[in-house]
């Protein structure tokens, strides 16, 4: 493979091109995707290219020229049509919040590489190791959202997907020779039934920043007025809050409570170019905040002891597996389900299954185990 050269990507950005490859993508037996997003440039990130390669063909479909991807919909979510994918989550959460697509048979090569035990599970990584091939990193912080997009991220973009279903064989061939099929399987369908996580305004987000807890009344009420008055430039301007101010900036500003340009502009993370563009929004959020009183912190959700300490037995019993089988963690069960065991406690099989539903192979492997961490 390496040394061969590639035919050239297909840029798909008309509407009658696009509706004339669905017939080639419907005939597939496997497809190899990957999606490319805007969120280092935007305020709210948008997908801004799909990239679907077969064995014979690398398709780049831009979805901020196409008038509408609903028929590619009915692909993606077809049982009958392995999606082939490296790193899936982002993809599935971007696919579904942008276009309602709700994946269906996915395989993740990346869950084949942590299931496996393997410790470099990046895409590059692997496709270095398996077919000598080098890909460029660079692309990951490109902004996806400019048109036209140039040769070399076009190139970029589609050597995400070229070598994936390759790739897929291999690992599919380790899994099935290690007995891990059926694991692997599990978390692929546990990743497309993930809820999409809201990425709205949070009013108390400011309390989390490094530093929050250490600040005066009158520092905490200002830092509260700035952070809101970020989220406003942020949104007029169309782009990421760290942006228009980071964390650490803003807890500075806070800090310091400037009254001029100057100060400002001397304080760290802000520098000259931050206070031309943004320093009269920033002087008059530190002047409000000033009078404002000091925000009260929301009390935290207080957790109860005996689901505490049945959590920290979970968390060392599945540390103990990962280490004997020689992966991390979360493989064994995920955190959230762990959580949702301690809470529960439950106290016989069937209980538990409802809990670990749809993870049936966990289930049937470690549930003995669990229950007895649980009630000894």
């Amino acid at each position: 493979m390496p040394g061969v050269a590639l035919p050239p990507p297909i840029l798909v950005d008309e509407q009658n091109q696009f509706l004339g490859i669905l017939s080639h993508l419907q005939a597939q037996e496997r497809l190899a995707v990957d999606t490319e997003s805007n969120s280092l440039y935007a305020y709210r990130e948008r997908v801004c290219l799909i990239q679907i390669s077969t064995l014979d063909a690398d398709y780049l479909i831009d979805p901020l020229k196409l008038d509408d991807l609903a028929p590619l919909g009915s692909i993606l979510t077809d049982p009958a049509i392995e999606k082939v994918l490296h790193a899936a989550e982002y993809d599935l959460i971007g696919l579904r919040r942008d276009f309602g697509f709700r994946l269906a048979t996915i395989f993740d090569t990346r869950v084949a590489c942590r299931t496996l035990g393997r410790k470099r599970d990046g895409l590059g990584d692997l496709l270095l190791e398996e077919f000598l091939v080098h890909h460029d990193k660079r692309g990951q912080r490109a902004n996806w959202g400019r048109r036209p997009l140039p040769p070399d991220l076009l190139d970029y973009a589609r050597r995400d997907t070229r070598y994936l279903l390759p790739l897929r064989d291999r690992l599919a061939q380790a899994v099935q020779s290690a007995k891990r099929w059926d694991e692997v399987i599990e978390e692929c369908e546990r990743l497309t039934e993930l809820e999409i996580r809201e990425n709205g305004f949070d009013p108390h987000g400011f309390w989390s920043m490094a530093q929050a807890n250490k600040l005066s009344p009158t520092e905490t009420a200002v830092l509260q007025a700035i952070y809101r008055m970020r989220d406003k430039q942020a949104r007029r301007l169309d782009r990421p809050l760290f942006k228009v101010l980071t964390d650490h900036a803003m807890v500075a500003i806070a800090q310091a409570q400037p009254t001029s340009l100057g100060e400002l502009s001397l304080l760290p993370g802000v520098g000259p170019g931050t206070a031309r563009q943004h320093g009269e929004a920033i002087l008059a959020a530190v002047h409000a905040g000033r009078q404002l009183p000091s925000p009260v912190r929301p009390p935290a959700e207080r957790v109860r002891e005996d689901v505490l300490n049945r959590y920290h037995r979970l968390r060392r019993w599945r540390k103990r597996m990962a280490q004997d089988r020689l992966v991390e963690s979360d493989v064994i069960l995920p955190r959230e389900v762990m959580w949702e065991i301690a809470r529960i406690g439950p106290r016989d099989a069937g209980s538990l299954q409802r809990i670990m539903d749809p993870l049936r192979w966990r289930f049937e492997k470690y549930g003995e185990d669990i229950l007895r961490q649980l009630w000894g």
